[in-house]
């Protein structure tokens, strides 16, 4: 299977994480957009009107205080929070530039109510007013655009359109010390004073800046961990039974199936059910397999020993023979099945810790000493197994007996290590199998053509090997030996290398 790679998460769980988080963290952006715009276009224009007629309330109540008290007036008025200012700018003070009467032509228009009412007092002191020290600063309008740079863009948005609502003959400016102070000019309710600078009105721009609501971002925080821990539980809930699926699933590859709890949503419930209907079915289709496999050998064995002794006592010496051939392969179809059987059946199995090389030389051993030619290629290496020893010698001796009757001999066999792997190879020189036809030959009962299919095989060989390595966590392959026969390798896990 080709493995693609994705930088996304990888198992559905995270994913599912991943999603929540991201619909979650999406919807909280548009959300602060949504809140931000409705603070810029409406809260913030409700804030500047209210300044702004603040301001002109505070203008027009200073005509009817005393120039001496005017300093006092605006303390008490503002509640101590703002100031009045009757000496020069300070060096730091930056003034904004002034707006054109485009610009302001609509806040002209929403203002001129108020305006008309107070035209004639305001209109004549405006206009008689002495020069201010705005004129010593002739570079007002690059110095504003410094400042604008330098300060936050929503305070920079708030002060300009403030700067619209006061247009006129009043000039704002800004400190941008510490604290930063917003100035901004009020005209004089007497006749000028030769050298009289303006008045200024200093508010504390941290007034307009709206607070870190640090309380808020940490309730907001907090709100988002809930959010993931729930979106964990979820996913978690959602996954487990597929978890537990998959679980089962590797169990039934390693041959010890198990069902799993239908849980979870509706879709995932009838998944389970119908997981566990289809190991009901296994367990039925193995059991009358099993049962049949079974009764067979032990049906045939009383017939087949009342055909030895009958054999024995005939005195027809080319009858005989022929029937002793016959029998001879009957009983080995018999024994095929009852190695399968044994071989296939896991509680059976009795795992022990051994030497696998010595254990591989007393095979070989006792296949030599029957006559047959089998080679040991090299000293084997050295490790130990956790395995079954007679499920082993079956797997071994069926390997060399198919190599025997359906390969030809010298069977070489080798035994390497690779890392913590024992490979087992077995060889032959015979015609080997088409690599096409290699995964039928693993096939309980699959016989290939002619050359292997001599009578008393049932095609039970390969499958039982395969049977036994499954049950040791190995793998089995099957390939084409350097002489041109097949060559069986088996991997099995070891415990630790000598």
């Amino acid at each position: 299977m080709k493995n693609t790679f994705s930088l996304g998460p990888q198992s559905l769980r995270a994913r599912l994480i991943a999603l929540l988080l991201a619909s979650v963290l999406a919807g909280q952006v548009a959300t602060l957009y949504l809140v931000s715009q409705y603070q810029r276009n409406h809260a913030q224009t409700v804030a500047l009107d209210l300044i702004a007629t603040t301001i002109r309330a505070l203008h027009f109540s200073m005509e009817h205080a005393a120039p001496a008290d005017r300093a006092e007036f605006v303390r008490q008025a503002s509640e101590g929070q703002w100031r009045l200012w009757t000496r020069p700018l300070p060096n730091d003070v930056r003034l904004l530039r002034r707006p054109t009467p485009a610009s302001t032509e609509s806040v002209r228009i929403q203002s001129a109510q108020e305006r008309q009412a107070n035209t004639q007092s305001s209109t004549r002191r405006l206009t008689n007013r002495a020069p201010d020290d705005s004129a010593s600063r002739p570079n007002d309008s690059a110095q504003g655009e410094r400042a604008t740079s330098a300060s936050d863009r929503s305070i920079n948005s708030l002060l300009e359109s403030l700067n619209e609502r006061l247009s006129g003959d009043s000039r704002i400016a800004v400190s941008y010390g510490q604290p930063p102070e917003l100035y901004i000019s009020l005209p004089q309710f007497t006749e000028p004073v030769p050298g009289r600078l303006r008045d200024w009105l200093v508010i504390p721009l941290e007034q307009l800046k709206p607070p870190l609501a640090s309380s808020l971002i940490a309730y907001w925080l907090m709100g988002l961990l809930v959010i993931m821990l729930v979106g964990v539980l979820f996913s978690w809930h959602i996954t487990r039974p597929i978890t537990r699926l998959m679980q089962a699933t590797d169990k039934l590859a390693a041959g010890t199936p198990a069902p799993v709890d239908p849980t979870g949503p509706t879709e995932l419930r009838v998944l389970g059910e119908r997981f566990n209907a289809m190991l009901a079915a296994l367990r039925a289709s193995e059991s009358t397999k099993r049962t049949l496999l079974a009764g067979l050998p032990h049906d045939l064995k009383a017939p087949l020993s009342r055909m030895w002794l009958r054999v024995e006592m005939s005195e027809e010496p080319t009858l005989k023979e022929g029937m002793r051939s016959d029998l001879q392969d009957m009983q080995h179809i018999v024994d095929q099945f009852v190695h399968y059987l044994r071989g296939t059946d896991l509680g059976s199995y009795r795992f022990t810790i051994f030497s696998l090389d010595q254990w591989l030389r007393e095979r070989i051993r006792n296949w030599q000493q029957t006559g047959q030619t089998i080679v040991l290629e090299g000293p084997p290496a050295r490790a130990s197994i956790h395995a079954d020893q007679v499920a082993l010698s079956r797997l071994l001796d069926n390997l060399i007996g198919n190599a025997l009757h359906h390969g030809a001999p010298p069977v070489h066999i080798s035994l390497r290590t690779e890392g913590l792997i024992a490979a087992l190879t077995v060889s032959d020189h015979g015609q080997g199998i088409p690599q096409a036809l290699r995964a039928e030959a693993l096939k309980p009962f699959v016989r290939l053509d002619e050359a292997r299919t001599r009578s008393g095989n049932v095609g039970l060989g390969l499958s039982l090997v395969d049977s036994i390595v499954l049950a040791h966590a190995g793998t089995l392959t099957l390939d084409q030996s350097p002489a041109g026969g097949l060559q069986v390798k088996v991997r099995l896990p070891i415990l630790a290398r000598d």
